[in-house]
């Protein structure tokens, strides 16, 4: 297992963090995340997630309509994200 850290830009960053679907769709691949925002406001946010097979599983599980349905749902921007695995 690995840590990714995940960056991306969302539409509305307390929607976001109050948003379940993001722990839904990560437990329901057996992972779990702790949330970062910015200290200096803006749209950016950052994940660090844990319990991840590989960077290749969590990028396909990010192809997938579970994963699309929650960034839709939380307004996650699918263009602005990174993925940083540990290292």
């Amino acid at each position: 297992m690995t840590t990714v850290i995940a960056i991306h830009e969302v539409d509305d960053v307390a929607h976001w963090l109050s948003s379940p679907k993001r722990d839904e769709f990560l437990a329901s691949h057996g992972m779990t995340a702790k949330t970062f925002v910015s200290p200096n406001g803006g749209n950016k946010v950052g994940l660090v997630i844990e319990n991840v097979s590989s960077v290749a599983a969590l990028t396909e599980a990010l192809q997938g309509d579970d994963a699309a349905a929650a960034m839709k749902y939380d307004g996650v921007r699918p263009a602005t994200v990174e993925l940083f695995e540990a290292s």
